[in-house]
């Protein structure tokens, strides 16, 4: 069932909520720290082209949020809230070692287990027939008590057989598959982005239509074998994603190359 909460406080009308996801955007990045005025409704009204009713109705989500106050005299500010200093990063050049350390330091909750037939893309990324079911997990990452990422999980049923539902809420996906014999050879990963879905939304405590960081990931054994289908949303205000970089080659041909990619074999 949909969250009333984050239902109720959503903004009338399309550009309304548009404005609401860019000054909630702004905010989550840091471009207006807590405590920062936010300029008035008439300059905001002429920055996004927008009626001060629009804004009006923008500011008055944010404020159901809790994500700002708006005071008589001195306009609307930025609300400190719990866990604005709470953030993880992951390097893009050495995601999947950071992706399981962050498993181990990190708490989960499952929230759905199950076995089942795989959806059409799931199917296909994985290799199995129309027929073929996989384990489905849905899990929360928590990091000090305050959720950061929503992970969907689609794993081969006799792959998944190894292991038990207990396992999977204490232990990294990627550790119990190396536990039951799987050899991880290769992974393919893509990030995008998305907006929050209600129950999403909910487990996340984000609003609906929040934006949200978007990684899919396929992961295959030594063999070429699927073996595990990832789905990963991540709250931008807790979670981003970097890359280094290093200046390489000669002449013309110099160009930026991942910082990884320019280390020795040893690493």
């Amino acid at each position: 069932m949909p969250d009333d909460r984050h239902r109720s406080t959503l903004p009338e009308g399309s550009k309304a909520h548009r404005i609401f996801l860019l000054l909630q955007e702004d905010i989550a990045r840091g471009a207006l720290a807590p405590g920062a005025a936010l300029p008035g409704e008439l300059r905001l009204a002429e920055d996004y082209g927008v009626s001060r009713v629009t804004i009006r109705r923008a500011l008055e989500a944010l404020e159901a949020q809790g994500v700002v106050e708006r005071r008589a005299g001195s306009g609307t500010v930025v609300r400190a809230r719990p866990g604005d200093g709470v953030r993880l990063a992951g390097d893009l050049a050495t995601l999947m070692p950071q992706l399981v350390e962050m498993g181990q330091t990190t708490e989960a909750r499952l929230i759905d287990f199950s076995y089942t037939r795989a959806a059409a893309p799931v199917a296909r990324a994985l290799g199995l027939d129309a027929e073929g079911r996989v384990q489905r997990a849905v899990r929360v990452r928590l990091i000090e008590g305050m959720p950061f990422s929503h992970l969907t999980t689609h794993v081969p049923a006799d792959i998944a057989a190894n292991y038990s539902e207990a396992d999977l809420a204490t232990t990294p996906l990627l550790r119990l598959m190396e536990r039951g014999g799987v050899r991880i050879g290769h992974a393919e990963q893509e990030v995008s982005a998305t907006l929050a879905a209600p129950q999403v939304a909910e487990a996340l405590e984000v609003e609906v239509g929040a934006p949200l960081i978007s990684l899919t990931r396929l992961v295959r054994d030594e063999d070429g074998r699927g073996v595990e289908h990832l789905s990963a949303l991540y709250r931008p205000d807790r979670f981003r994603l970097r890359m280094e970089l290093d200046r390489v080659g000669a002449g013309e041909a110099r160009h930026w190359a991942p910082a990884a990619m320019t280390q020795g074999a040893a690493e």
